[in-house]
């Protein structure tokens, strides 16, 4: 079938039998994927079997709870952040901490604290390196922004997060910390790990037949933000994971490798509060938020997420 006899097609079945009110942004986007997807069927001659496959296909993963894992592999979280950047651009907005994805496994509501917070609830101290986390929190100019609200979650041992992992603790590796007067904030934890998709998923099932691998590097992820700020959401990798430029989400940006260094000096240990008999590790990530415009889209983004 031609591409103007489907546009029509699609415009007699969705535009012209509407009878009620009609949102018509809904209405807009709807026209457009559907006009999309069936020249994509001719173009591709999609057979009815292959068709109703990809449809069970989405149902399942769905019912899995892994369309969300599914945007980040297949790129859209991390194109949706191309197109924020290059909006940002045009309004005028340089500069700062650069934004990546936020993934699926984020939970509000995390405990808050001034200053400091431990996030691990210590199950894995005998296994894992304990790991410190510290930064301040920064304007374009150079202004500490006190008060900032820093949102941190992040993996275990097991490359598994707390509330959907029921094994763990309630809020185990996650804490919001707000920033003190010098816009400082320093999290001790343990150091997480790469994982991969679920190796029996639907995401790894799709992966497989596009012969991609379906692996993360070690990463931290965060929110932050201020009144008077764009809200940025972000993610450190963190340098020497194999995956660390191979990252199957497309997170890893120039600007957010961090070091993990070995605390060896008696006077940072002691500053830090350890008594050094274990393996201690730091890691400096310093956030630079940039100032909201009226004119500027919005940085928050509107979408589904857990409250614990």
């Amino acid at each position: 079938m031609e591409h103007a006899k489907i546009d029509a097609l699609v415009t007699k079945m969705n535009v012209d039998t509407a009878t009620g009110p009609v949102d018509a942004r809904v209405q807009q986007v709807v026209v457009r994927l559907l006009s999309d997807l069936f020249k994509a069927i001719e173009d591709l001659d999609i057979s009815q079997s292959e068709l109703w496959k990809g449809i069970e296909y989405l149902t399942d993963a769905g019912q899995a709870n892994e369309l969300g894992l599914l945007a980040a592999g297949l790129g859209l979280e991390h194109f949706l952040d191309l197109r924020a950047d290059e909006a940002d651009a045009k309004a005028g907005l340089t500069g700062g901490t650069p934004r990546t994805i936020e993934g699926p496994l984020y939970v509000s509501g995390a405990p808050e604290s001034v200053g400091f917070a431990r996030m691990d609830d210590g199950s894995e101290s005998d296994t894992l390196d304990t790991l410190f986390i510290e930064g301040v929190v920064k304007d374009t100019e150079g202004n500490v922004i006190e008060g900032a609200k820093v949102e941190i979650w992040h993996a275990n041992g097991l490359g598994t997060y707390s509330f959907f992992d029921k094994r763990q603790s309630e809020f185990n590796l996650r804490r919001t910390i707000i920033a003190d007067g010098n816009g400082h904030y320093l999290a001790q934890t343990t150091m997480p790990v790469g994982y991969g998709c679920p190796p029996e998923g639907t995401t790894q099932a799709l992966l497989n037949k596009l012969g991609r691998h379906g692996n993360r590097p070690s990463h931290v992820h965060y929110f932050v933000s201020a009144p008077g700020y764009r809200k940025l959401t972000t993610q450190f990798n963190i340098e020497g994971d194999q995956y660390l430029w191979d990252d199957f989400a497309f997170a890893t940006r120039d600007g957010l490798v961090a070091v993990a260094t070995d605390v060896t000096d008696a006077a940072e240990i002691k500053r830090l509060g350890v008594d050094g008999s274990r393996p201690v590790k730091h890691i400096t990530f310093n956030v630079e938020l940039v100032k909201d415009k009226d004119t500027a889209p919005s940085s928050e983004v509107e979408r589904r997420r857990v409250a614990a």
